[in-house]
């Protein structure tokens, strides 16, 4: 099984990234896909995620700026984050939990903002 995302990159204060996260191979069972992030010094955090039934969770800093959505049939999800702030700068890792075989990360996408 492999995470992979892209859609990382420099941005300047209020522009908009969209993250993708594909997972290949065999996996079933998925029941979250999620994105979280680390900012150097500091503990990763949870971002967004969301069930296999289309329920999300945000982390109170995003909400109302970053969106998360995910296709079952393709097993990708992805992050609309908007408004983006120097504080949203961080590595953002690509998390899928399956209820089967466990939970599996990406390498993680560099998002910088910065002018």
């Amino acid at each position: 099984v492999q995470v992979v995302e892209s859609g990382g990159g420099l941005v300047q204060p209020g522009g908009s990234l969209r993250l993708s996260c594909t997972v290949s191979g065999s996996i079933s069972g998925i029941k979250t896909m999620g994105w979280y992030r680390q900012a150097p010094g500091e503990q990763p955090q949870l971002v967004a995620v969301i069930t296999s039934g289309g329920d999300t969770n945000y982390a109170n800093s995003v909400k109302g700026r970053f969106t998360i959505s995910r296709d079952n049939v393709k097993n990708t999800v992805e992050l609309q984050a908007n408004s983006l702030q120097p504080e949203d700068t961080a590595v953002y890792y690509c998390n899928v939990f399956s209820t089967v075989m466990g939970a599996y990360w990406g390498q993680g996408t560099q998002v910088t903002v910065s002018a």
